[in-house]
């Protein structure tokens, strides 16, 4: 199959592609040339509709949450298989869409994505309850059940992980599910649905959607024959998709918005810190949650690390994500590149020195911003607290161990935080009082589907990846039956 067998997009609902009810389209766009790639279908409410009755069916049927864990996971090992054997394609695709560099594409997305469903493949024939002990003249024990349909919003930066991060352990509990992929990325949600379907995964067990979120994804979230809501998007939505939850008494996984803080003390080994401090902030162009845009170096070598970084953040490879050799590419939308640009801006006004970076590139009429260093920011500055969601990375001095945590937790979000020391019993401590969901230690970015990450405060809540996300995709019975 190649990357453009699946055009014009459609969506796919049932195991069938089709056109949107009303046959509106909207366009997608290359943000490293700002042309139109292709357009899609873009859906409305009587599509959401259609999709989430065909889950339904699906669900009902057995076709799918009738099968043994282990015949799941045998189809989900050969979902693993045909990302690894479909590789360039969705490399490329991925790289078209969202201005990945097609090295990281390759390296990065779809690695992790073919190790997704191959974990969750593992993980599917270990869902099991328990027995419990009681007093009572009875046999008493627990089921982990399927919750029924899932519907997976996921947001522009990662489509290919995010949506895996959502849908494989849907799929390995026993669930169907609607996928919304953000409307300015979905063609690898669009690809992923005939790799379903060629590996075996029943007729309307997976369906995708694309479309408006105001439009589709609303309607995903209000529709009642929904069970579960699994979304990853700014807090902002986020606070809205939780409403919707909460008022039809739905389960929600969140992971929302995030503004890391990277310490890096004084015992830090600088040369391995410097790698791990600009990949933090430059991966995928600034646009992860989990980034480290928020460098707070102790004192006694904030000069040295600063003038570190001024000579060597120019230098990282911005350009064409095509080029092999490029780390940084493009902005993955001009509305994205615009708020990059205001911000940095912003940190002018409010006193912020820029000490490498802050304006755009010119190249081919594409979304390009270059990596960028501020300093001599106060700690409420908006552009401290605030997510940024780009290349931008601010740096802070602190004088103790306790201010680096006060400094590091005065945001309100709590997706990842990240500690450069060579302390190994510093690192524990500051470890256990950094407020967020995962912390990385003299590296950053070290993801696994293993590893369960996610957040706290206005980052969400609930855990995407290892047995905790497949937990959260089942409902436990209890069984109690009378031996009286």
């Amino acid at each position: 199959m190649t990357t453009f067998e699946i055009e014009p997009g459609r969506l796919f609902i049932g195991g069938q592609w089709r056109e949107a009810a009303d046959g509106a389209r909207t366009e997608v766009v290359d943000p490293s040339r700002g042309a139109v790639l292709t357009t899609v279908a873009e859906a409305g409410a009587a599509d959401v509709d259609a999709a989430v009755r065909a889950a339904r069916e699906a669900y009902d049927d057995g076709s799918w949450s009738g099968l043994s864990g282990r015949e799941r996971g045998r189809v989900l090992h050969r979902v693993a298989e045909l990302i690894r054997e479909n590789a360039d394609d969705i490399a490329r695709l991925e790289s078209l869409d969202v201005g990945k560099p097609i090295t990281l594409a390759h390296a990065v997305d779809v690695t992790n994505a073919a190790n997704d469903y191959e974990h969750f493949a593992a993980l599917a024939h270990s869902l099991h309850g328990s027995h419990r002990d009681t007093p009572m003249n009875a046999l008493a024990y627990t089921r982990r059940e399927p919750l029924g349909v899932v519907a997976a919003i996921t947001p522009f930066n990662f489509p290919l992980i995010l949506a895996g991060s959502k849908i494989a352990p849907a799929l390995a509990a026993g669930n169907t599910v609607v996928h919304k992929p953000a409307d300015e990325t979905p063609l690898s949600a669009l690809y992923m649905a005939e790799l379903f379907r060629r590996a075996g995964v029943p007729d309307g067990v997976v369906n995708v959607v694309t479309g408006a979120g105001p439009v589709a994804g609303e309607a995903l979230l209000r529709h009642s024959g929904v069970d579960k809501i699994a979304f990853t998007g700014s807090t902002a939505v986020g606070r809205h998709a939780a409403s919707v939850a909460g008022e039809n008494l739905k389960p929600v996984t969140m992971e929302l918005g995030g503004n890391a803080a990277h310490l890096v003390f004084e015992d830090a080994d600088l040369e391995q810190a410097v790698g791990a401090i600009i990949k933090a902030f430059v991966f995928n162009s600034g646009q992860f949650c989990m980034g480290g845009p928020r460098l707070l170096v102790a004192r006694s070598v904030y000069s040295t690390l600063l003038g570190i970084l001024e000579q060597a953040v120019p230098g990282v490879p911005l350009g064409d994500p095509r080029r092999p050799e490029t780390v940084v590419g493009p902005m993955a939308g001009e509305k994205h590149l615009k708020k990059v640009e205001e911000y940095v801006e912003l940190a002018r006004k409010e006193g912020g020195r820029v000490v490498c970076g802050g304006e755009r590139l010119d190249l081919d009429g594409g979304y390009y911003y270059k990596p960028t260093v501020i300093a001599d920011l106060p700690n409420d500055s908006r552009v401290i607290q605030e997510e940024i969601f780009g290349p931008v990375l601010t740096v802070q001095p602190f004088d103790s161990e306790d201010e680096a945590v006060r400094l590091a937790n005065s945001t309100p979000y709590g997706l990842a935080s990240g500690i450069q020391t060579g302390n190994l019993a510093r690192a524990h401590r500051v470890a256990d009082r950094l407020q967020a969901g995962i912390v990385w230690v003299n590296d950053w970015a070290m993801l696994d589907p293993a590893v369960p990450f996610g957040g706290v405060k206005d980052s969400g809540f609930g855990r995407e990846y290892g047995p905790e996300a497949l937990a959260s995709y089942t409902k436990v019975k209890s069984v109690v039956v009378s031996l009286g």
